[in-house]
């Protein structure tokens, strides 16, 4: 999996961008578009917190920019994690609907930022086209099921459990890779439970886990879930937007702050992973990544389930 294009040439990029390349207006329109919400929508100093709760402070929103930027590298070097990590410990401590929320706009900017970056385009588009369009079915039914229920934390406890099983498979099967397999189904079924995963809890570990089994090509694992992932989140804004009221413009504010300063995590994140990210170190980075995951979720969600 090591590839020989951990140098960035600047010159190039803009060369390129000036050219309106695909690949390089992507990753430019997804962090402009970030940079634009955290100015226009900027609260005034007297209201930072204001939209949040009485109980978070500055230095503990500092705490979450800290979270998201590691986050940010961990989905620039696989491909996926950002929500996995960030939403269970922002949902600890402030209203999990409102992190749900929040933490919508940052992965969109990641992944159509990996679109980009990935040069993932029209061909993993006519290939997928039914996995994409099952998630962005499932995406809709999960920002209504959002708007109108709380389901509280069995949802997140019940994705913990698949991670952690996933896991478990993966250490018993020694990494069992079956390459570039399709399975019609499967995959049909992964791309709407990721759909309705994200948008109802911000959780969706079942597509990582498909690709991670069957398909191994670096760029096109990290690019094909960048691709599906882009498309889910920028249904869930846009729904949410125009059809609920769970994106106010305090949330589109934190959400858009949070996702330029996770650019810097994202940055890092991809140069480590094109300098060199072999097979078996990619395997267990993934498998250990989730085990962690999943035992976050648990301490979070055990206790108000079942004590």
């Amino acid at each position: 999996m090591a590839t020989n294009e951990s140098q960035v040439d600047p010159a190039q990029f803009v060369q390129n961008l000036r050219q309106f390349r695909y690949r390089e207006l992507m990753m430019v329109a997804a962090t402009l578009a970030v940079v634009a919400g955290s100015i226009v929508f900027y609260p005034g100093r007297e209201n930072l917190t204001a939209g949040v709760q009485s109980t978070v402070t500055v230095e503990l929103l500092v705490l979450f920019v800290g979270v998201a930027v590691v986050a940010g590298v961990v989905k620039g070097m696989i491909g996926f994690g950002y929500a996995l990590i960030t939403t269970p410990i922002f949902a600890s401590v402030i209203d999990p609907t409102m992190a749900v929320v929040v933490l919508a706009i940052p992965p969109w900017m990641l992944n159509m930022f990996q679109i980009g970056e990935t040069d993932t385009g029209l061909t993993f588009v006519r290939e997928e086209w039914v996995l994409i369009a099952l998630a962005a079915v499932g995406t809709i039914v999960g920002v209504v099921f959002l708007a109108e229920f709380d389901a509280g934390p069995i949802v997140p406890f019940l994705i913990g459990v698949i991670i952690f099983g996933y896991v478990v498979f993966q250490l018993v099967q020694n990494f069992v890779t079956v390459e570039k397999a399709h399975h019609p189904l499967g995959l049909s079924t992964a791309g709407f439970l990721e759909g309705f995963l994200l948008a109802a809890a911000n959780l969706g570990p079942l597509l990582p886990a498909y690709f991670h089994t069957f398909e191994r090509d670096t760029e096109r694992y990290i690019g094909g879930l960048s691709m599906v992932l882009g498309v889910v989140f920028t249904i869930r804004l846009l729904q949410m937007a125009l059809f609920t009221d769970l994106l106010t413009t305090y949330r589109i504010w934190l959400g858009s702050v949070i996702a330029v300063v996770t650019i810097v995590g994202l940055l890092i994140g991809t140069y480590l992973r094109r300098l060199e990210i072999d097979e078996t170190k990619f395997n267990w980075f993934v498998v250990s990544l989730l085990f962690v995951i999943s035992l976050n979720i648990f301490r979070n969600t055990i206790p108000a389930l079942f004590l």
